[in-house]
């Protein structure tokens, strides 16, 4: 992917350019050729519900009806159902905050909403390299958007919340600047979109947000009529790691019959290991754990017991 470019067209986050669901009836705001680059501005996911300046209440009573103000859609000319969009990713400015958080646990959401039954609330300062956290803790910027997608071809209106075939809000954190997205076209001009930035994530993603932000993404596009994909596919150099090259992990592994159950372990050993030996309260840990700590399937074939690993990077203490 060639690093050199210009910006071909600049979509701001004003109203007209926003949507909150995937419709393929949505008339494109922008038509671009095969090469062109576009900056779009994103709002954050939560719409400016939460801001530099918010408390734990502005996250505990903020609505999700709707989320994810998309900017776009964007139409590629000659894209054809069939045909796979690639998306190079340029480069990614946040604008100097962003949150991390989780809801009330009666809400069901995240890994472990049994176990956090109030709400709970990060505001991070970014710079150039890392969001500060407590505790003189920094987590190096990874930036990407937590959502990209096309149109897809059943009609009517879908919710941002799940990921499709066609993309959407599959949290991928390698989709960072150089990275490249391949998405399926299933309708004509593909109509592309993006939205709920992130500056930095684990794997995971455990309390249901990553470092959320807004941001611009920069990207450019080209269609592919020999390439022929069904769910998206990605082209990236990371960073697998928070520091770009091995590092020294703290791992705690998860144990059960049931993926998503060993999973669960894995974070909450995870949390219990940040409020023993690191001296963060569960909710602090539960952030942290949801912003840098990565999980990997370790194992799915002794069974009847299947094992995933939560990695945690001891790069992010001072």
């Amino acid at each position: 992917m060639s690093t050199e470019y210009s910006v071909d067209h600049e979509l701001s986050d004003a109203d007209k350019h926003i949507h909150n669901a995937w419709d393929n009836s949505l008339d494109p705001i922008l038509t671009v050729e095969a090469g062109e680059v576009v900056r779009f501005e994103c709002r954050d996911a939560l719409d400016g519900q939460v801001g530099p300046e918010s408390g734990v209440e502005d996250l505990a009573n903020a609505s999700f009806d709707p989320v994810h103000p998309l900017t776009g859609p964007v139409a590629v000319e000659g894209a054809e159902p069939g045909d796979v969009l690639a998306v190079d990713f340029l480069d990614f400015e946040h604008k100097g905050w962003g949150f991390t958080g989780f809801m009330p646990g009666e809400m069901g959401l995240g890994l472990l909403p049994e176990e956090f039954p109030e709400a709970g609330l990060h505001v991070w300062d970014l710079d150039e390299e890392v969001a500060h956290f407590v505790d003189g803790i920094e987590v190096p910027l990874d930036m990407f958007p937590g959502i990209a997608g096309v149109a897809p071809a059943e009609d009517g209106e879908h919710d941002t919340l799940p990921p499709r075939d066609t993309g959407g809000n599959f949290d991928i954190k390698h989709l960072t600047a150089g990275s490249t997205l391949y998405l399926p076209v299933e309708v004509d001009g593909a109509l592309f979109s993006t939205a709920d930035c992130h500056a930095a994530q684990g794997d995971g993603e455990v309390c249901v947000t990553g470092i959320e932000a807004p941001m611009f993404v920069t990207a450019r596009f080209d269609v592919l009529k020999s390439k022929s994909i069904s769910q998206p596919e990605l082209e990236t150099t990371g960073p697998f790691t928070p520091t770009g090259r091995d590092e020294p992990m703290y791992g705690t592994a998860g144990i059960a019959d049931d993926l998503m159950e060993a999973t669960k372990k894995a974070v909450r050993h995870m949390i219990d290991h940040l409020e023993a030996e690191r001296g963060l309260s569960r909710s602090e840990a539960y952030i942290l754990c949801s912003a840098v700590v990565d999980l990997k399937i370790s194992e799915v074939v002794d069974a009847p017991n299947w094992t995933v690993t939560a990695y945690l990077p001891e790069s992010i203490f001072p």
